[in-house]
């Protein structure tokens, strides 16, 4: 028999995107010693060094972005005929009776003959 499960932190997000961040941060640093260990040319290197760098900067800047985008936005306020608000409503697109659905290749009578 379990007992009731603990609600889930809402600062959880924030610390396992900062892990995410520490963590590439971390490989950004470790990736560059291994690779002058094995014999990488120093060149090779730095390039390997500021790509990593580069690609971390702009992960850490997503993941702040959707953070603030969470936290701003919440939940979605509907209005009184039960749609979101900013969204517009549109019907199923239906194709036309008879309509045939698909862009097969259709030989008959359609090609010109020499």
């Amino acid at each position: 028999m379990s007992g009731p499960r603990p609600k889930p932190d809402p600062h959880s997000a924030q610390d396992s995107a900062g892990d995410v961040v520490r963590w590439a941060a971390f490989s950004c640093v470790l990736v560059p010693v291994v690779l002058l260990w094995y014999g990488t040319s120093l060149a090779g290197t730095a390039g390997t060094a500021l790509g990593l760098a580069a690609v971390t900067a702009v992960c850490r800047y997503l993941l702040r972005r959707s953070e603030r985008g969470k936290a701003s936005h919440g939940t979605p306020r509907r209005t009184s005929h039960g749609t979101h608000r900013g969204t517009p409503h549109r019907a199923p697109h239906r194709a036309p009776r008879g309509a045939v659905r698909g862009g097969g290749r259709h030989t008959r009578g359609t090609t010109p003959v020499d």
